[in-house]
């Protein structure tokens, strides 16, 4: 178990293939505590694994999957919130296993806030060091990207001012300026990973380019031979398994 274990929840997960145990943790309260609500008034009970990639994830939580007709589309179902973000990150990350919130893209999301209901289990795969070294280069990438792109919005007026006199001097000057405070920033916190996040990810496995990205909020402690069964389920166009997988009822074991 991790840390503040007189906060973490378990949870029963009976399905039609067999049954799952999962521990929320407390240190994630917002999703932990409306997992909890959720299952309590039964809303997952009837829903189905509406979403299975191999090697991936399997994706549950859709209250329109609840009887739904074979061939319909799923997985945009909710109940009409969403949670925001709770990333403990390194701490929680996407081991195989790993219990993690849905949501919608970035495009429309920046917040990266959390579906009200829909969550993934992690399945994923293994990785060696020299796969895990090329994605420790890429999150560096992203990182400083993603500084530039904050600072060059905190300076979007000088930018158009720049722009509109046509004074390219000016603008490569102030290009230098952002990309050296880039630099200093990243360099305080570089983005890699944790010796934990490696040995899990070159022998258990998991999916480490959801990282930081999805909020993980547990994991799965009892019956990862049945989650695993429903990755393996034969799927149709868009992953919905072509037998329902159904989750039968939710219970709280230490309430």
């Amino acid at each position: 178990m991790t840390e503040n274990d007189s906060n973490n929840v378990i949870v029963d997960i009976t399905t039609s293939l067999g049954d799952i145990q999962v521990m929320l943790y407390g240190d994630t309260p917002k999703h932990s505590e409306n997992f909890v609500k959720l299952v309590k008034e039964g809303f997952y009970n009837g829903t189905l694994f509406h979403r299975v990639i191999n090697e991936f994830m399997v994706q549950a939580g859709d209250p329109d999957s609840k009887n739904a007709p074979a061939g319909k589309q799923l997985g945009m179902g909710d109940p009409g919130y969403t949670i925001e973000a709770e990333f403990v990150y390194p701490k929680h990350f996407h081991k195989k296993g790993a219990l993690a919130a849905a949501r919608t893209g970035d495009n429309i999301n920046p917040e990266r806030r959390s579906s009200g209901s829909q969550f993934y289990i992690v399945t994923g795969k293994t990785y060696n060091d020299n796969q895990l070294n090329q994605m420790e280069k890429q999150m560096k990438m992203m990182q400083q990207q993603a500084i530039f792109d904050s600072l060059a919005a905190q300076h979007k007026d000088s930018i158009m001012a720049l722009r509109k006199n046509r004074d390219q001097a000016g603008l490569q000057k102030l290009q230098e300026e952002l990309v050296a405070i880039t630099t200093q920033e990243a360099a305080k916190n570089p983005a890699k990973l944790t010796p934990e996040q490696r040995e899990a990810y070159k022998t258990i496995g998991g999916t480490p380019h959801l990282d930081g990205q999805y909020t993980v909020f547990g994991e799965v402690i009892k019956g990862m031979d049945v989650v695993e069964k429903i990755e393996k389920a034969e799927t149709l166009p868009g992953d919905r398994p072509k037998e329902d997988i159904k989750i039968i009822k939710m219970s709280i074991v230490n309430d």
